[in-house]
């Protein structure tokens, strides 16, 4: 259970965090490796992403970024993906009890009614995410890390928020590519530390390598 991981000792917390931060080599070599791909992605995809940006526009004439407010190692930041929902989204969800209880619990919608249809591929293919690419360059996010999380969700890793707020959230991660959505809550956060337990530049290859198979075959994503 997740009451485990949350009465984490103290020494274990440090461990966890000075472990991490030893590896300051391929700390460089990881942050490199962002600027690198994250550059070249967003250079070779430009077309792609204008083509979005106006779809997006275009079919109901609302923004077509949309800025979610996240947490980092630098603080709160604004993660930008593309906008999937509707532009009444808000109060779509505070209007539907039920709907906003199922959400504060997992933080995620199976079916959500506030997602478009376009919104719905663009997700299913994980390119919403594209525009992160951006905070990537701007060292808000690296390319493989943590799920980001928002203020509402940190209450959640009771003391392990000490330890994900250190590392960099990622556009992908050990959780994405073993389960994504279809994965528990819990899950998610036991995935989290052991990503950071266990971090190498060669895990980061690992799941960058792994990744574009499971974005085509749209496994686990809503």
């Amino acid at each position: 259970m997740i009451v485990d991981l949350l009465t984490t000792e103290q020494s274990e917390i440090h461990c966890l965090i000075d472990n991490y931060s030893a590896k300051r080599i391929q700390a460089v070599a990881k942050r490199g490796l962002d600027l690198f791909i994250a550059g070249l992605v967003l250079l070779l995809l430009s077309p792609l992403l204008c083509l979005i940006a106006l779809l997006v526009r275009l079919q109901d004439h609302g923004t077509a970024i949309y800025k979610r407010r996240v947490l980092g190692p630098r603080g709160e930041f604004f993660a930008y993906k593309f906008r999937t929902m509707r532009m009444d989204a808000d109060q779509v969800l505070a209007g539907d009890p039920h709907l906003k209880r199922i959400f504060e619990r997992n933080f995620k919608l199976e079916n959500d009614p506030r997602v478009t249809q376009l919104g719905s591929f663009l997700r299913k293919y994980s390119l919403d995410e594209l525009p992160q690419l951006i905070n990537v360059l701007k060292g808000e996010m690296s390319l493989v890390g943590p799920r980001m999380l928002t203020a509402a969700e940190l209450g959640k890793y009771g003391t392990l928020k000490e330890v994900i707020l250190r590392v960099k959230p990622g556009m992908t991660g050990y959780w994405q590519v073993n389960g994504r959505q279809e994965v528990s809550y819990d899950e998610r956060i036991r995935m989290d530390v052991h990503y950071i337990r266990s971090w190498n530049l060669l895990l980061d290859i690992y799941i960058l390598c792994k990744t574009p198979f499971k974005v085509i075959k749209g496994e686990g994503a809503y």
